[in-house]
């Protein structure tokens, strides 16, 4: 993990396109600004959790044989008859 010292308007740069800045120090917390491309997606930590988890209790909701089976139905193509 790196750690840094940032003052007020002070600001760093990840991987060339994220900007981090400070923009006030209280007794209650760090106001922070992210300025990123709407390519990637911010999110606070909790909300980032909520998604993941949301994500997998989807993914489980279906067992490996309905995916597959659903799958092969959609796969089917039916020809048309030649007469």
């Amino acid at each position: 993990m790196l750690v840094i010292t940032r003052k007020p308007d002070q600001s760093i740069v990840i991987g060339g396109e994220v900007e981090v800045i400070v923009l006030g120090i209280t007794k209650e917390g760090v106001r922070l600004g992210i300025k990123a491309p709407r390519s990637v997606q911010v999110h606070r930590r909790e909300v980032f959790e909520a998604i993941a988890a949301e994500n997998k209790a989807a993914t489980e909701a279906r067992t490996p044989v309905q995916d597959a089976a659903a799958l092969l139905r959609a796969a089917q193509v039916r020809k048309p008859r030649v007469r």
